[in-house]
């Protein structure tokens, strides 16, 4: 298993395409399976159109919209909203490898979700052949 480094600078989503594919091809893998996992409570992984940057914003804004900041909530933190996003978004993807390279549609990204940055945040991946 490896683990990368993400540094966060707010709520964002930040995209690590670049680092995971470099994670595979150090692992010499071919063909199989690319196994992601966050290890946090207030962020989250994701599959999302990496072409128009207005689709993260648009993402955080609707997630914000749907999650109401401004709910008297019990955890003392003050972050319930990012756990409830991280809930939404899920901690773990996994992706396709052929011929060493992430299978993603044309407009895919892989993002790491930050809902209660900053932070530095670790993604965990695993490879397995087919």
């Amino acid at each position: 298993m490896k683990k990368i480094q993400v540094k966060t600078e707010r709520e964002e989503l930040k995209e690590i395409t670049g680092l995971v594919q470099e994670a595979v091809a150090a692992d010499g893998l071919k063909d199989g399976f690319c196994h992601l996992f966050c290890p946090h409570t207030t962020c989250a992984l994701a599959i999302n159109e990496n072409a128009d940057p207005s689709v993260k914003s648009d993402v955080l804004s609707g997630l914000s919209k749907v999650i109401d900041g401004a709910y008297h909530y019990r955890h003392g933190e003050g972050n319930s909203p990012a756990h409830i996003k991280s809930l939404l978004t899920g901690p773990s993807l996994t992706v396709f490898v052929e011929a060493g390279l992430l299978q993603l549609g044309t407009w895919q990204g892989l993002y790491l979700c930050e809902y209660d940055g900053p932070r530095t945040r670790q993604v965990w991946i695993k490879t397995s052949a087919a």
